[in-house]
């Protein structure tokens, strides 16, 4: 069977569904790795500087009128001093200096040299201020660039702040956190040495039923960290650890909380069938369903986007979320005032369409439809795209009935306006969805009817105009289509008409009591 990753190129190649698994036609979205990065200001922050106003070191050192070094050179001499209370007071200064709001001195700091002395600094178990102070400036260094958190990566800062994720200093410990989710934040790679060095355990430690909100976010946005990226994935046996957990956070009343969690999951079902059971068998899918009807933006998108990646999975898995009653969320959010859910729903309904007859019929009648072609029609172009797929989808799999209700709710017209598209895997996908509706027409003896309404929306003119189309495979499928429906006036099986409307006749393939098109 073809990888996951291949379906849409497959499905460009031969996308009727006759005689093929259900599991075939469900694709994943390729560009979902850049699309987060580009997301991630607006809904997950990959690396997070410590900016806190709260000093309270600051004031005890005002109190006892003592005074941080200003200087780098200053900073760095009291970091390479033998005495505690100058190294405290420079290692702050430095931390200070890393946490300014626009542009932090990070690489003056690194060419200083001070990197492997806060890395040093962090073994100081006699010195809780001291580590804390040097977590704190190292975690800033970490938000920085790649080759910044790799100069904290390559200091071997890893290890020790792991060890500092037990220790008895609450502070100290989430200082750490932070350090390592910016580490983890970083890519695939930091991530798995973070993984290596056994920090998601002592991680999941911490999360009890005293931790502190504050804490519990950091915590949270850190084991998110941890699950993601996907080039290559994470050892799927070390972060399914993770599961027991978010199944039980899901259920915080937080909002931040809430939106990691989603996030991690959406990372854990990103991926093959297996992996999406694992996440299914928690029994975590009616809760995310629950959340589709999150007013928060934050949360919704992560919740929806892991209800998707599950519909990505066989018929039993995506049966899990239209069990659970996601359709009618999915219908509410093809009306979302924000484009990206609107195109997240359309994907998502896309894969259910994808399967079987039952699931199409559940569409149906969850109302989808309806909403579903106002995206066709004039939701933004990624969205409409979406929606191509999903409306195509059906199409491909869906019975007679099933494909003449869609012809009967006004499809045609929106989806001969797409074959305009600049993009040709999306022309593609439209000529597909009318071949595979012109192809049931004639089955049933309606092609007439059914080539007169592409005709008279104008489809005909541009299928006419795509067999001089730029792309081989789009003018090569235009005149199939055109050859195969619109080259002769005989229409064979003509069809019978009854009171103005054209009936099915009983065939084999024609259900009992005909069915009309019109």
């Amino acid at each position: 069977m073809p990888s996951k990753e291949n379906n849409s190129l497959n499905r460009l190649r031969n996308f009727k569904n006759k005689g093929r698994d259900c599991d075939e036609m469900r694709r994943r979205r390729n560009e979902v790795a850049v699309e987060l990065r580009k997301m991630k200001k607006e809904e997950q922050l990959l690396k997070k500087r410590n900016m806190s106003l709260m000093d309270e070191m600051s004031d005890r050192l005002h109190e006892n009128n003592l005074q941080l070094p200003s200087t780098i050179e200053e900073i760095t001499e009291g970091m390479r001093s033998s005495d505690p209370q100058l190294q405290l007071l420079a290692t702050q200064a430095a931390r200070k200096t890393l946490s300014r709001e626009k542009n932090p001195p990070i690489d003056v700091l690194i060419n200083s040299g001070l990197v492997p002395r806060c890395i040093e600094f962090l073994s100081y178990s006699n010195h809780p201020s001291l580590q804390f102070e040097a977590a704190w400036a190292l975690t800033n260094v970490a938000s920085g660039t790649s080759d910044q958190t790799m100069t904290v990566v390559d200091g071997g800062a890893i290890p020790k702040l792991v060890t500092l994720l037990s220790s008895p200093e609450h502070h100290v410990a989430e200082q750490a956190v932070w350090a390592l989710g910016n580490i983890a934040g970083d890519g695939a790679t930091t991530r798995d040495l973070v993984l290596q060095h056994n920090a998601l355990p002592a991680l999941l430690d911490l999360i009890k039923p005293d931790t502190s909100i504050m804490f519990l976010r950091n915590i949270v946005w850190s084991l998110s960290n941890l699950c993601r990226n996907k080039n290559p994935p994470p050892p799927f046996n070390i972060v399914r650890q993770c599961l027991p957990y978010l199944c039980k956070l899901l259920y915080y009343n937080d909002n931040d909380v809430l939106a990691d969690s989603c996030w991690a999951l959406s990372y854990l079902t990103d991926g093959p069938n297996e992996k999406i059971q694992a996440v299914v068998d928690t029994g975590i899918v009616i809760r995310l369903v629950e959340l589709l009807s999150s007013t928060e933006t934050p949360v919704l998108t992560p919740a929806l986007r892991t209800v998707g990646n599950i519909v990505t999975g066989n018929d039993a898995q995506t049966d899990s979320v239209i069990n659970a009653g996601a359709l009618r969320h999915l219908a509410a959010l093809l009306g979302h005032d924000r484009q990206n859910i609107v195109k997240e729903a359309a994907w998502t309904i896309s894969n259910i369409t994808a399967g079987n007859v039952d699931q199409i019929e559940k569409v149906i009648s969850a109302g989808i439809i309806e909403p579903l072609l106002q995206v066709l029609k004039k939701g933004d172009f990624r969205s409409q795209k979406e929606a191509a797929w999903a409306v195509t989808n059906l199409t491909s799999g869906g019975s007679c009935q099933q494909l003449a209700l869609l012809v009967r709710s006004g499809a045609i017209p929106y989806m001969c306006d797409l074959l305009d598209s600049k993009e040709w895997k999306t022309v593609i996908v439209v000529l597909d969805g009318l071949q595979n509706i012109l192809s049931a027409a004639e089955k049933s003896g309606e092609l007439e009817s059914v080539s007169l309404m592409v005709e008279e929306c104008g489809g005909l003119d541009k299928l006419e105009n795509l067999q001089h189309h730029e792309n081989e495979q789009v003018y090569h499928k235009s005149g199939n289509i055109i050859d195969a429906f619109f080259s002769s006036t005989d229409v064979a099986d003509s069809p019978n008409q009854e009171n103005g409307q054209f009936v099915f006749s009983h065939t084999a393939n024609i259900p009992q009591g005909g069915f009309t098109f019109n």
